[in-house]
């Protein structure tokens, strides 16, 4: 009887290993579960654009807002100064385009003058050439008028350069390069004060805020983070030897641990290009000799589908991706 019994457990005990290991092999054909897997986000380092004091700060640490929402003012008035002074600029050069115009009228005139002038020396010059050689006039005076004509053919010719110079120039006077400099000026003071003011790009929480009104900022230095409301996923580490049999695509079942006994849906996004120590601050040196196979994790990606709850970046998770 003994002997039966031992042979019954023996048989039963193989037969549990059997049926275990079957059922071990038809979840791994249809599911990939792991826990080691982690909430993300997109997450917006807010950074001014323009340097200055702050003057007010709207939101609180943790606070949600709105896309359009305000953050934090700068002390706009130096940025004011600056934009009255490129307005001035700007006048200047309108005015100096003006002033060139009414100078070519003026030099068109001139010249017209000068070569009136001109002819009437060059009479005077011949007709007392002729005085002189028959000794009604002095040598003196056919030599100030010989002066007389060079002065102003010099006059005249000077006169043309300068008109040509400017008739060269743009007429039309969004093409002089002063007034598009000025203009370049303007737009730039206008949106420098505009960034004074700085809003939420995108619905999101605001995270790590330590900014206070009458701090100094500096151009580009990340004052607090902005998590993207809308785009929460989660991060799950397969080990290598699960990755096969997932694709982009398929449906996910989520347990998050801030969420016990909850389910949510979600889909396979994406597949990492890399281990997830490849690109870590130090990456593992496999050429060493004292080398040690690890199975490596690959990320992989998956957005979630439709879910109200509020979560975290960072809360751990629990996903099993349905490989059919």
């Amino acid at each position: 009887m003994k002997v039966a019994n031992a042979k019954f457990l023996a048989l039963a005990l193989v037969m549990a290993l059997v049926l275990g290991w079957l059922a071990y092999q038809h979840y791994h054909e249809i599911e990939r579960s792991t826990e080691n897997a982690y909430i993300g986000a997109d997450v917006v380092n807010v950074a001014p654009q323009v340097s200055g004091r702050v003057i007010r700060v709207y939101v609180l640490e943790n606070q949600f807002v709105k896309k359009g929402d305000p953050l934090f003012d700068i002390d706009p008035e130096p940025y004011r100064i600056a934009l009255e002074h490129a307005k001035a600029d700007l006048a200047e050069a309108l005015q100096s385009a003006r002033r060139d115009s009414a100078d070519i009228a003026l030099a068109k005139a001139g010249i017209a003058k000068t070569e009136s002038d001109l002819a009437n020396a060059r009479s005077i010059e011949a007709r007392d050439r002729q005085l002189v050689a028959r000794h009604f006039l002095s040598q003196q005076a056919l030599d100030d008028a010989k002066t007389r004509v060079k002065s102003l053919e010099a006059a005249l010719n000077e006169s043309r350069a300068k008109l040509q110079s400017a008739l060269s120039a743009p007429k039309n006077t969004a093409d002089r390069g002063d007034y598009m400099k000025a203009q370049a000026a303007l737009d730039q003071a206008n949106l420098d004060l505009q960034r004074t003011h700085v809003i939420a790009e995108q619905d999101g929480q605001i995270s790590n805020l330590t900014l206070t009104a009458g701090s100094t900022v500096a151009i580009g230095a990340p004052l607090f983070a902005l998590i993207d409301k809308n785009s929460f996923h989660v991060d799950a580490n397969f080990k290598e030897t699960e990755l096969p049999g997932i694709r982009i695509g398929q449906k996910v079942d989520i347990e998050f641990d801030m969420y016990p006994g909850e389910h949510f849906k979600g889909t396979v996004e994406s597949i990492g290009g890399s281990t997830g120590t490849a690109f870590s601050l130090l990456p593992p040196q496999n050429a060493t000799g004292n080398w040690v196979k690890i199975t490596q994790r690959i990320p992989v990606r998956i957005r979630l589908d439709n879910i109200e709850r509020a979560l975290r970046i960072g809360a751990t998770a629990t996903v099993t991706v349905h490989l059919k």
